[in-house]
């Protein structure tokens, strides 16, 4: 199994740990992924990563296709893959949600399906260059001619000659958006993906993979879970820390009847703690939310432990359907050790 690391994006300061990207890349690890909330944007540290390696590939996790359009993504891309050696970057994207893309890029929430398809297709005309960028969606359009417009956009082809084959990657959880990423995009970036979970997801791909034709299937697609990895003898307390995080995106990642993470705990069988997170964080009771987290789901979406247990409880993720597991280390001293644990365990080969 191929892994990543995760770098998210930043708190209240710019402190990324650049060395442990390094030592990832050293180690053998295959990607390194971004994000973006609303702080710092998931593109420009990929930028300064770009120049510091050389051979980890670079992708986002996500871009919020609200904050740019399909052509800056592409142009964002397009700059990053040019400088960093042809065949690095990943461009994944998704939609956030509605709070975020109403309320803070002052976006439509719109119908997410067919944006993302529209958006994933301009950017594919953009790489390729094939002809000026035409498109006529039913929630994109260029040239642009609707309200305000003057009537003069112009089809454009991007000066610079990307790489027309950058790889476009979705960042997806419902049904309806899953089987679009299967038929549309090269990679999956799977929203509440654990050991187990293909059994709901498989279907939904297959039926992508055969609106795509041409054979498509497993092959062509790349997976990419992610998990957590605490080396500690005290796994309670360890389960107790990721809780706050958990609850803040159960309960307040969204609106009461639209969030994406609270909707997917129910779907991995827990509605009624779904609820009590929801109701307790809402209600301004973030400690009783957090303890309100079962750890079996805590559990389930991490390796956390002595050393025997991690590595006892990574073949479910080996057996899981991911073609790629991206690494998350918390804070703590050993941090570093988990990077070269899971590096061991997965048999990697190091870079020299």
């Amino acid at each position: 199994m191929k892994l990543g690391i995760s770098m998210g994006y930043s708190g209240p300061t710019m402190d990324f740990d650049f060395e442990r990207i390094r030592l990832a890349e050293a180690l053998g690890y295959d990607t390194v992924w971004t994000a973006e909330a609303y702080g710092s944007d998931a593109v420009t540290p990929l930028a300064y990563l770009a120049a510091i390696t050389k051979h980890i590939r670079l992708g986002t996790s996500i871009m919020q296709l609200a904050a740019r359009t399909p052509a800056l993504a592409a142009m964002q891309a397009g700059t990053i893959d040019a400088m960093a050696g042809e065949g690095r970057f990943i461009a994944g994207v998704g939609v956030s949600g509605p709070q975020i893309v109403e309320g803070w890029y002052g976006q439509p929430w719109g119908k997410p399906y067919y944006r993302i398809r529209d958006y994933v297709s301009i950017m594919r005309k953009v790489f390729k260059r094939e002809a000026p960028v035409e498109h006529e969606g039913k929630e994109i359009s260029l040239p642009f001619t609707g309200e305000g417009a003057l009537g003069i956009g112009k089809p454009l082809r991007s000066i610079l000659h990307m790489n027309p084959n950058i790889p476009i990657w979705l960042g997806t959880g419902t049904e309806t958006n899953v089987k679009l990423t299967a038929e549309i995009a090269d990679g999956w970036l799977p929203l509440g993906f654990v050991p187990g979970a293909m059994k709901t997801f498989k279907p939904w791909l297959e039926e992508g993979f055969a609106r795509a034709g041409n054979g498509k299937g497993y092959s062509d697609f790349e997976i990419q879970g992610s998990v957590n990895v605490i080396i500690t003898d005290d796994v309670g307390s360890a389960l107790n820390s990721m809780k706050p995080n958990i609850a803040l995106y159960t309960g307040g990642m969204g609106h009461r009847t639209k969030n994406f993470h609270n909707d997917t705990m129910i779907k991995r069988g827990y509605p009624e703690a779904a609820a009590r997170i929801q109701e307790l964080f809402l209600a301004g009771r973030k400690e009783e939310a957090a303890d309100a987290v079962p750890d079996e789901f805590v559990d389930e979406g991490a390796l956390i432990g002595p050393v025997d247990r991690i590595r006892e409880r990574f073949t479910a993720w080996l057996d899981s359907g991911a073609t790629g597991l991206t690494i998350g280390t918390r804070g703590g001293d050993r941090q570093l050790e988990a990077l070269e644990l899971m590096a061991k365990i997965a048999d990697i080969e190091p870079r020299t």
